[in-house]
């Protein structure tokens, strides 16, 4: 197995592997609707890949307010620490902009994830996409 890198991906040029992973991750597996997945804030955020080699595997991105989203790791790699990866760039960028206080939306079955990269729970449990989550929050 290759190394996996993270990398700051261009929305237009790496588009295709972006929506590759999230269609995959989102509309496939977790029943999220098109509609939903795709948002006009995808044009002015942050976007990350995952690679291994020259294959991307993961992806995620950063807001301009701070909100790190759309965090996906397709599904063989995962457990191999590439979610991890991602939001170590993610945060780490954040940072670099000035950005200290980082937010999310978790599913509730990765709080425990995100709770290791220092976010806490921030709201009761709510319905996004019919998935249960809870807002977390990160001071850098």
């Amino acid at each position: 197995m290759n190394k996996i890198e993270v990398r700051v991906a261009d929305w237009h040029r790496d588009n295709a592997d972006l929506r590759r992973i999230r269609e995959a991750v989102f509309i496939a597996e977790q029943a999220v609707t098109p509609e939903l997945e795709w948002d006009n804030d995808d044009a002015d955020a942050v976007h990350f890949l995952a690679e291994e080699g020259d294959f991307a595997i993961g992806t995620a991105r950063l807001l301009p307010d701070g909100h790190i989203g759309r965090v996906a790791v397709l599904k063989d790699w995962r457990g191999m620490k590439v979610g991890d990866a991602l939001m170590h760039a993610a945060i780490a960028e954040a940072e670099r902009r000035g950005i200290m206080q980082q937010a999310l939306s978790a599913q509730v079955h990765a709080t425990a994830f995100y709770e290791r990269l220092g976010f806490k729970v921030v709201s009761e449990e709510f319905l996004e996409a019919g998935i249960p989550h809870v807002d977390m929050v990160r001071e850098g």
